[in-house]
């Protein structure tokens, strides 16, 4: 029921942290990998050597701008003359930054809207086209907790990652009729490179250890996992969930 044979998965931000994590499992399962990355082109490129030497599945890795429409054009039209269609697509790509909001400038914020949530709507106007005329596809995007409930000192990103959620649900009820199911991961505190500097401190990672039910951090494979749950077959019938994955930190419906 997790297998993927056959399927085309396009998943932005692959290279590192939670992106590389499904990059991997979703290689494991069969399908067919286009990964974007920004700027770490050896990350990229060591992955997908890794993977190449594993299994005869293709696997190819795309420097690409996302919060640019022009490098998403480009993107999805590389991915249709590779492998014909786009049957997944998981949106991961995004950045994390911090500032008050009354010392964050014009240019922080729109950076982040831009990253995070304008890229979604980019790539998903390049894809949804090859997804309604095969009558099917996934949508998989990557929120936050703070999306739900919002972060001091990350305003900009909060704000982001709930538009992600409303898209999520505004989508789901949009693409249903033709086959495409889209829903949402939203995963806490993980640990990745992006979180490596706030986990430097001891005394922090040990405070939001004792502040998560299950008193730890979680990997990315574990963010993983879930995402391929969506893609599968085992959740034929979900459309416009948010699943939250955050070990219980954050208790929403």
């Amino acid at each position: 029921m997790t297998n993927l044979s056959g399927k085309t998965a396009l998943i932005t931000g692959g290279s590192r942290g939670i992106g590389s994590a499904i990059v991997r499992l979703f290689h494991e399962t069969g399908a067919r990998i286009v990964f974007t990355y920004r700027n770490s082109r050896s990350s990229a490129n060591n992955l997908t050597a890794e993977l190449r030497q594993k299994t005869k599945e293709e696997v190819i890795p795309v420097q690409a701008d996302c919060a640019n429409p022009d490098a998403v054009r480009s993107l999805v039209k590389t991915t249709i003359e590779q492998f014909g269609r786009i049957d997944i697509f998981v949106h991961n790509a995004g950045i994390w930054t911090e500032g008050t909001i009354d010392s964050m400038d014009k240019s922080m914020w729109e950076e982040t809207i831009q990253t995070n949530l304008n890229s979604a709507f980019y790539l998903c106007h390049e894809i949804t086209p090859f997804m309604k005329k095969q009558r099917s596809g996934r949508i998989i995007f990557i929120s936050s907790t703070a999306g739900q409930r919002g972060e001091a000192n990350h305003s900009h990103y909060a704000a982001s990652k709930g538009g992600i959620i409303s898209l999520t649900k505004s989508l789901a009820d949009e693409l249903g009729p033709f086959g495409i199911r889209t829903n949402c991961v939203a995963p806490g505190w993980v640990q990745t490179d992006m979180t490596g500097d706030v986990f430097s401190d001891a005394d922090f990672l040990q405070k939001v250890e004792q502040n998560n039910p299950l008193r730890y951090v979680p990997q990315p494979e574990e963010i993983a996992g879930p995402v391929l749950f969506l893609a599968s077959d085992l959740a034929l019938y979900v459309n416009g969930e948010i699943l939250n994955v955050n070990g219980g930190s954050v208790l929403c419906g």
